[in-house]
């Protein structure tokens, strides 16, 4: 009889600790679900870079095309609408050319000088640096040696829209967490933590995506695409 009601207690107590294990279990639930929005943004701002050369047996003959073409390019520019205070100059480089022998070798015999100056345009507007980039190469007809580089498209409010989008993401992750949960029959509760992912941002329509994040800078129109995790309680 002892034994009996020994052993129903011991069942008794051990559905009891499975009851409360189960309880607790369910208390700490939670569901992870990531959110996600994304906007179109357009570039507000321009940086192009360009480069002038030349050769000269002399440095000073060098020297002196460089002095004299200069502020050809830079009247170019003005007469394509840019402004004088987007205008700024490198520091001139200066290289040493050696003579080659029948063979392309390097002799170590100095032939000439070759010198360089970059400009740089920074502007807000867009569309004309844009077109002025692809057009500069018309001094080359002028007797100008002109290297162009790609502009690089900026978006300066981006700090303003990485806000609002962090939040879109966020209601996002809400309104997914809540149809998962619904469709077990439950509900969510509070938020037991949040992790902002890295910031995604490219060329329209791409589908590039890094880890680190992206900051495209190739294009005009871009979209941002912003990501975040959230753990929600579950009840």
């Amino acid at each position: 009889m002892a034994a009996g009601i020994l052993a129903a207690g011991l069942v008794l107590s051990t559905m009891i600790g499975v009851w409360g294990m189960t309880q607790v279990k369910q208390a700490d639930q939670t569901i992870v679900v990531t959110g996600s929005a994304k906007k179109r943004i357009t570039s507000d701002k321009v940086i192009w870079k360009a480069g002038i050369s030349f050769q000269a047996p002399r440095l000073q003959d060098a020297y002196v095309a460089l002095r004299v073409n200069m502020p050809r390019v830079r009247s170019y520019l003005l007469s394509k609408g840019v402004k004088p205070g987007e205008i700024k100059l490198s520091a001139i480089e200066s290289q040493t050319i050696t003579a080659r022998g029948p063979n392309g070798e390097d002799t170590g015999r100095l032939s000439g000088f070759s010198l360089k100056q970059s400009i740089e345009v920074r502007s807000n507007d867009v569309a004309r640096v844009e077109k002025l980039s692809r057009e500069a190469t018309e001094l080359i007809n002028q007797g100008i040696l002109l290297e162009s580089y790609p502009p690089q498209y900026v978006y300066t409010k981006l700090a303003d829209v990485k806000q609002s989008m962090l939040a879109e993401a966020a209601k996002d992750a809400k309104a997914r967490a809540e149809k998962v949960a619904a469709s077990v029959g439950s509900r969510i509760g509070g938020v037991r933590s949040a992790r902002m992912g890295v910031l995604q941002i490219t060329p329209a329509d791409s589908n590039d995506v890094s880890d680190s994040g992206m900051n495209d800078t190739s294009s005009v129109d871009k979209d941002i695409t912003s990501v975040v995790s959230v753990t929600f309680a579950v009840r």
